[in-house]
């Protein structure tokens, strides 16, 4: 029961759904930083949140959740591949209030002009970016405020995380076809779901196997689970990378650096490894070459 994602499907209806859970992967990115305990609860419902919707496009590449803001809470961002792979980090200042978290309303309470952006970014194809008002009291309730609001999918969402374990779920009432809309349906199925989700308590979705949190909320409905997907910590970080960055900034840039700092040593904040350019290498990103 490590790091996974079960999508399921009610059988003959339009709902289908997401259950995540994550440990290993959870432990590993909050062990990159010493987080304060509510940063560390925000950031397992965000890695959840991502893992949940990354599984509805249907793309190859990347989405990430994003919140910024201004006060002692700086920024955090978490990401979700088409591989399962995950990573986040945050940056804020030390303040009493992150010391202790029940779920993300914790952090959520204390931000200054708050905002969170959705980010799709496919490998081929243009990028794009929602921004979602940090107005409802958890990151499960802006969630579902934009999936109603924007994307007019019905959807229901529901996170947890601890300094082990986090845990998220995710059910939406998908749009018929014609030829679906012409079979008989249960129109008392959404209101059912929607009733049995908010049941959950969030030890069960931290806490329980995927298949049991399954079956105590929808035993009495034919649930359909496809195979199994598993999820890992990832980081995109590379040299190839890091020498994109230091060509970005220009040849003066890096000329200036290399008189204070000479290898130029460039450090990955999520998985902190250490890229080394000497010299030479840097110059040569330029066409240049020491004499």
């Amino acid at each position: 029961m490590s790091d996974l994602r079960q999508r399921f499907f009610i059988e003959d209806s339009p709902v289908r759904g997401e259950i995540v859970h994550l440990e290993e992967a959870l432990q590993t990115i909050l062990a990159q930083r010493d987080y304060a305990p509510a940063i560390q609860v925000l950031l397992g419902e965000m890695l959840s949140a991502t893992a949940l919707l990354a599984s509805t496009l249907k793309i190859k590449g990347r989405i990430s959740l994003q919140i910024q803001a201004s006060g002692t809470f700086k920024w955090a961002m978490a990401e979700c591949n088409h591989l399962g792979e995950i990573r986040a980090l945050a940056d804020y200042e030390p303040d009493p209030h992150f010391q202790q978290a029940e779920d993300s309303s914790t952090v959520l309470k204390t931000l200054v002009n708050p905002v969170l952006f959705i980010n799709i970014e496919p490998e081929f194809g243009e990028r794009y970016q929602g921004i979602v008002p940090l107005d409802k009291p958890n990151l499960a309730g802006c969630l579902m405020q934009y999936y109603d609001l924007s994307a007019q999918i019905p959807t229901r969402i529901v996170l947890a995380s601890n300094d082990q374990r986090s845990g998220g779920l995710l059910i939406q009432l998908l749009p018929r076809n014609s030829e679906e809309e012409q079979q008989r349906v249960d129109e008392d199925l959404w209101p059912r779901l929607t009733m049995l989700t908010e049941t959950l308590k969030t030890s069960e979705l931290t806490d329980l196997e995927v298949q049991e949190v399954l079956y105590r909320l929808y035993n009495e409905e034919e649930v359909r689970l496809p195979e199994v997907e598993h999820l890992k910590f990832g980081c995109t970080c590379s040299k190839e990378r890091c020498a994109t960055a230091l060509t970005q900034i220009g040849a003066n840039a890096v000329r200036e650096t290399l008189e204070h700092q000479n290898p130029i040593v460039m450090d990955c904040q999520f998985c902190n490894a250490r890229y080394q350019f000497t010299a030479e290498e840097a110059l040569g990103l330029f066409g240049e070459h020491l004499s």
